[in-house]
């Protein structure tokens, strides 16, 4: 069953199902959705999370294996799988099949992908999923969208804020729904249910010199490595949430790889931008990045990319920033170094 991420709270009120297929290219309205089932499902005593990534060499047994047993802590379990940009393949997709033979009524399997496509859609392990769960698409908001997202969230945390400061704060964080959703976080605690000006939304842009991780991405998009290093050793001595620092980086590789993907099809770059929510400001970077970046490069660093979330989750990450700066390079120039961290089990 189809259900937008606007829908799902709703839908969630009506108990739990299962199977969540939660797949898109707005990350930010992934893991929102993503957190919203596993808070209404501890509600009901599923306290258990167990994290799979899908990754070279990945075992799909233990998937069967981990949806069959008993926890030792808890009766209850959510098992989240991540399929990091790619399709399960013919064992995947068997995993999948066999996994809705075994519906476990303490199991509830989350599945995060990438842009779900009609071709995806029509599999036979998306069909058996979604036919005794929910699909979840979420996709890059633009225009009116991003509007009326904006005022459920305003919505949400009992703001009390002007149209032209809505207005101001969605033209400065460009399309970007985490950092959007960060500010509004930060005027809530400020002001409360107070009156938000445009001129109290301003200045506390002003005051974040400018989204240091915007200038990240700016830096990776058009190949500025000394650029890159320098903003992110601002973020690291801002202490600035390494997850925060790696949503940036995917955003814009998971925007690079759906281009160069839709120019390997034939499609044109104008159509490519506006599919994409790719903001005019933001094109000529995109471009500049596409020209320097193949397939091949960007599967490589999607790999790395994919590596230090399973390594960070797992606690086997080094050094976490040293490794963000490794993956930031690797935007810019060819890089063979290894990214320092310990073996993933």
């Amino acid at each position: 069953m189809r259900c937008y991420a606007n829908q799902l709270p709703s839908e969630l009120n009506k108990g739990l199902k299962p199977f969540y297929l939660v797949f898109g290219e707005e990350p930010f309205q992934e893991a929102q959705c993503v957190q919203q089932i596993r808070d209404c499902a501890k509600q009901q005593g599923f306290d258990e999370v167990i994290k799979f990534t899908l990754m070279q060499g990945f075992d799909w047994q233990g998937i069967i294996a981990q949806y069959q047993s008993m926890s030792l802590f808890s009766a209850r379990t959510i098992i989240e799988l991540d399929l990091n940009q790619q399709k399960p393949g013919v064992i995947g997709s068997n995993t999948f099949k066999k996994v809705v033979e075994l519906v476990n009524p303490d199991t509830i399997l989350i599945v995060k992908g990438a842009k779900a496509s009609q071709e995806v859609q029509r599999g036979a392990w998306f069909k058996a999923l979604d036919k005794l769960g929910v699909f979840v698409p979420c996709y890059p908001l633009t225009g009116s969208h991003v509007k009326r997202w904006l005022d459920e969230q305003c919505q949400r945390l009992s703001l009390n804020m002007q149209s032209d400061a809505k207005v101001s704060l969605i033209n400065a964080t460009e399309g970007n729904l985490l950092a959007c959703f960060q500010e509004l976080e930060k005027l809530s605690l400020l002001h409360g249910n107070a009156l938000i000006t445009q001129q109290l939304v301003m200045q506390g842009l002003l005051n974040q010199a400018k989204f240091d991780i915007f200038d990240l991405s700016d830096a990776l998009l058009n190949g500025h490595a000394k650029q890159a290093i320098k903003v992110l050793n601002k973020l690291a001595s801002d202490n600035t949430e390494v997850v925060s620092i790696l949503w940036a980086i995917t955003k814009e590789l998971n925007t690079l790889i759906s281009v160069q993907l839709g120019l390997l099809n034939g499609e044109p770059i104008a159509n490519l931008f506006k599919q994409k929510a790719i903001w005019k400001n933001q094109q000529g970077p995109v471009q500049n990045a596409i020209n320097r970046l193949n397939m091949h490069t960007l599967e490589q660093i999607n790999s790395d990319v994919a590596l230090f979330d399973a390594s960070y989750k797992q606690g086997n990450l080094i050094a976490p920033y040293q490794a963000l700066a490794h993956i930031c390079i690797k935007f810019c120039q060819p890089l063979n170094i290894p990214m320092p961290c310990h073996a993933v089990n």
